[in-house]
């Protein structure tokens, strides 16, 4: 049965991490679009590649549903991110 891995090759970008948080487990994210929280999202970069579902995010402080369009919002990861890398949908 064949992996429904999303590739990260055919889609495109919809959002760059431009800071982490590594003591709060916190991904700095500029999304190109509207992003809700509850979406599932796929962090990819040279050492990192993992997906996960927006569970918290964050605008000054403040918790919202939605990011809007080249925001720069928290999100709380699993996983440690690095600056610049890829923030993909999955499909």
């Amino acid at each position: 049965m064949p992996n429904k891995k999303t590739s990260s090759k055919e889609l495109k970008p919809i959002g760059k991490v431009t800071h982490y948080y590594g003591g709060l487990g916190v991904a700095i994210v500029k999304f190109n679009k509207v992003v809700k929280a509850g979406e599932e999202i796929h962090f990819k970069g040279v050492t990192t590649d993992f997906e996960e579902k927006i569970v918290s995010m964050q605008y000054d402080h403040q918790d919202i549903e939605a990011a809007k369009k080249n925001q720069e919002v928290g999100i709380k990861v699993s996983n440690k991110v690095r600056e610049g890398d890829l923030v993909y949908p999955v499909e």
